[in-house]
Formats: structure tokens, sequence, C-alpha cells
């Protein structure tokens, strides 16, 4: 089997982690060891990267090490409750803060802070919306009286509405600057009346003026990091508020760093690496970029990309792993321990778990013998963490053996083999009996 080697340099040491070589785009797939800390990350990739590529598959593989220390979960009231990954949730969140009599004490500021936002972003022969005195409603069906009473349309539902006699606002809140199927015009119509002045506003995580079809690209787009970034700076200004406030500066402040800042700052050192990565990887000209924002936006949606096709194509690589092994445990390994033992003989391998365990092959024994279980990838890491006493510096390209109690509930032993994820997916032959001397071991408490 051809190997690569991901180089780690450590705080006092150096240590390599095999990778999978040719079955994984470029050149092998990092599981974060959360039982040694890294400061420095150093990967070997700039030979086989070409700089005009827009591959960043080797590029987004050295910096699995450092973002996953920047993307580690940190305490978040929004991360807990899982809110904001459906738009209604936030969309009550934003409705309590442009509520000027809300619990959250700040009067009338937010709205004054996302009317100034809107305003910017209107044609300058519109006509400007006044700042303050708005009505919040949400979930405001925007059909003519017409429309709804002849029942051929269905309703066209807004997220939220901003009105008062003589202004509206109508808010599309979507994690993308897209319509998704609603109608602009309807939404503006819905606004306008006789004097009174409107705008449809698309509130969004991030623009994406491609997505902005069918008259939607007439709306204004006002992204949550503008606005609670305003908010933020509203707030510092104001100590009385923060004093009086402290509940209500801590949940702005928890929307805040979930919303607009995302994942911790990294440290120092991972800046270091970050940027010795790009600069090896041929990717350090977008620093010499004019407009840093574009440049940003573009670098962050390419390796989000490349990333996401990683992903998908490890998970391809762990399906190939899951069928290699279970067909040599079906009958390869089975033939070699059942020649083995006279008791607990193995009389079935199944390969049917899902979730965090789906990584895995079973071995069900006979005489009510605790089942043996071939682990490898994200499902080692689950029964290594889990395990009474754990493999203290575990390398995830191998395949582990693990032993359950008795009452099958829990957890007894796990061991590491010297099998490698690339030679299951080769296919290991006939005579090599590692897997059987692992299993036996577990089997035996050896």
């Amino acid at each position: 089997m051809q190997r690569e080697a991901v180089r780690f340099h450590g705080i006092d040491e150096a240590f390599e982690v095999p990778a999978l070589g040719q079955h994984l785009r470029g050149g092998g797939l990092v599981w974060r060891c959360p039982h040694r800390p890294l400061r420095l990350v150093t990967v070997d990739v700039a030979s086989r990267y070409d700089p005009r590529s827009t591959d960043m598959s080797g590029f987004v593989t050295a910096l699995v090490p450092t973002l996953s220390r920047s993307l580690a979960e940190k305490f978040n009231v929004f991360r807990v409750m899982h809110h904001g990954t459906h738009e209604k949730q936030l969309s009550n969140v934003f409705a309590w803060l442009l509520a000027a009599d809300a619990t959250h004490g700040l009067g009338d500021a937010f709205q004054r802070i996302f009317l100034e936002r809107i305003n910017a972003g209107l044609p300058i022969d519109k006509q400007q919306l006044p700042s303050t005195g708005y009505r919040v409603a949400q979930e405001v069906d925007t059909r003519g009286d017409e429309e709804a009473a002849g029942g051929v349309v269905g309703m066209d539902i807004a997220d939220i509405v901003l009105s008062r006699e003589d202004a509206a606002v109508v808010i599309e809140n979507y994690w993308t600057a897209d319509g998704h199927g609603h109608d602009y015009h309807r939404y503006l119509a819905h606004g306008v009346g006789p004097g009174r002045a409107a705008a449809v506003v698309l509130l969004c995580h991030r623009r994406e003026t491609h997505r902005q079809r069918d008259g939607w690209d007439q709306a204004v787009v006002v992204t949550y990091a503008e606005v609670l970034g305003d908010l933020q700076a509203h707030v510092d200004r104001d100590p009385s508020w923060r004093r009086r406030h402290p509940d209500q500066r801590f949940f702005i402040q928890q929307m805040i760093d979930h919303f607009v800042e995302g994942p911790a700052a990294v440290n120092l050192d991972d800046q270091i690496s970050f940027i010795q990565a790009m600069c090896e990887t041929g990717e350090s000209a977008r620093y010499g970029y004019r407009d840093h924002d574009r440049a940003t936006q573009e670098f962050a949606d390419l390796v989000a990309e490349h990333a996401r096709r990683q992903l998908e194509d490890s998970r391809k690589t762990l399906t190939a792993v899951k069928a290699g092994l279970r067909s040599f445990a079906q009958t390869t390994l089975t033939e070699q321990v059942n020649e083995t033992v006279q008791s607990g003989q193995v009389e079935k391998v199944e390969a049917r778990l899902a979730g965090k365990w789906e990584w895995c092959v079973a071995l069900y024994r006979a005489d009510a013998q605790p089942t043996i279980l071939l682990v490898f990838g994200p499902t080692a890491v689950v029964e290594n963490e889990r395990a009474p006493e754990v493999v203290s510096d575990p390398d995830y390209s191998r395949v582990f053996v693990t032993l359950k109690t008795a009452g099958q509930q829990s957890l007894k032993r796990i061991m590491q083999t010297d099998v490698s994820l690339g030679e299951v997916i080769n296919g290991l032959s006939q005579d090599d009996d590692r897997l059987r001397e692992a299993v036996l071991a577990a089997a035996s408490g050896g």
C-alpha cells in the first residue's frame, strides 16, 4: 500500500499519522486526536498542489487541524437550543428587537438601526422611510383581498411587517438573499398604499445576488452581521443600559456571537499556521486583493465548497471500508476465529447500525458470549471516549476491536489493531491473521 504521512509538530515532539493516500482527495484524511494538544501544524501539500488550480482539496485538508480548534464547541445559548436553524425562530428574535415596547429595554433603537440600513440600500430616486414609529407584525399574509377571497392563490406569508400610516417595510427573513418562492411584487403591493411608501427587505445571513430573481433583485438586502454589528456598537456606547439590563445584554451578546462573530478566534500559533498553509499552497495572493470583503467571501465560499466535497468523498471512503471489512469478516475472519476457538464461535456478522455507530461491523457469538465489534473512523472515536480504559494515543486510520460487556449494554475494552483503512479498501489477503489475533485478544482480555 502506498502511504503518505501528515506531519504534526507538537509542543516538544514530532509524530506521524498515516494518511489514506490515494483513496482520499488531497492525499489523506486527518482525524483530530482530542488527547494530544497541538500548537503548530505543517502539512506538506505544496508538492501536490497546483496554485493555478481551483482544486483546493489539499489546502482544505491542510487546514483541518487548525480549523478543528477554531470551530471547537463553546457555550452559546443559541447553539444549545439549536435556535436560528429555522427562519421562524430567528424571526421571533428580530421581531422582539424591532418592537419598541419589548422587554429588551432598548426602546426604538433597533428600529432606527434597521431603517438606517434600509434607507442606505434604497435607490437614490426612492423616497426615504421614517426611522421609527412602526408597529410590528409577524406571519402576515400578503395577498390582496380579492386573491384571498377567491382562494385560487395560496397564502404568501411575510415573516415580519413593519407598518405605520405613511410607511411600511415587508421583510422576508431567510438564510440567503433568496425570495425562495415568495412573490416580490405581492410583498411590495401589500406594503404600498395611498400616501404610503414601502420597501421590501431580504433579511439574511449572507448576500447572494445571483439568487435574487423574479423581482427580488429590487429588494433591499440587509444582513444579520450588519444590523447586529450596529446594535453592538449602540450597546457599547450606552453603559447605563448595560448596567440596568444585564440579562438582555447577555442574550444580545450571545446572539451576536452566534450569528455575527461565529467560532471563537484562533490563537496566534493557529493564525501563523493558517498563513503558512496559504503561502505553501499558492493561496497567499488573496492577501493582496484590494476589495478585502469580496476576497474573503470568495475564498470562504470556495473553501466551503471543497470542504463539502471532501466530507462527501470521505463518507464514500468510510462506506468502502465498511463494505470491505464486512466482506472479510463474513468469510475469512469468521473461519479463522471459529477454527481457533470451541466456545464463543462467530455465528453471525452484521453491519446494520446507523448514526454514530454506523462505522462498525458486529460479530455475534454463540454460547451467550458478548458481541465483538470491528470499529473505525467516527465510531472508533465514540467507542474510545466511552471505554473504561481508553487507547491513549489513537490512530484513527486503523481498525479497532471492541468487546461488549456480558449484558451488551456497555463497553468492556477497546484495542487498536495495525490494520489500516487503506488496506481494508485494497483487500486483506486470506492469510492475514492480524484481525483474528486482535479479536481473540479482546475476547480473552489479552
